[in-house]
């Protein structure tokens, strides 16, 4: 593939306004940061909801390992 000169600016100056605007956001990690705490949260939330409740050994099911 043959690329003329003007091609070839048009193809870098079109690079550097992407790469320009990425450079422009420094706003991902603040939100990664929130995600994880939420995320962090909702995993505690729903481990002390799991062990709240006590499970009578009659509705435990029964296994059977068997080499």
């Amino acid at each position: 593939m043959k690329l003329t000169r003007r091609k070839l600016a048009v193809v870098l100056a079109s690079g550097s306004v992407a790469a320009m605007a990425a450079a422009q956001t420094p706003q991902q990690p603040a939100a990664a940061e929130d995600l994880n705490k939420a995320a962090r949260d909702r995993m505690l939330a729903n481990a002390a909801a799991l062990a709240t409740p006590a499970v009578p050994m009659a509705t435990e099911p029964a296994f059977q390992f068997k080499a």
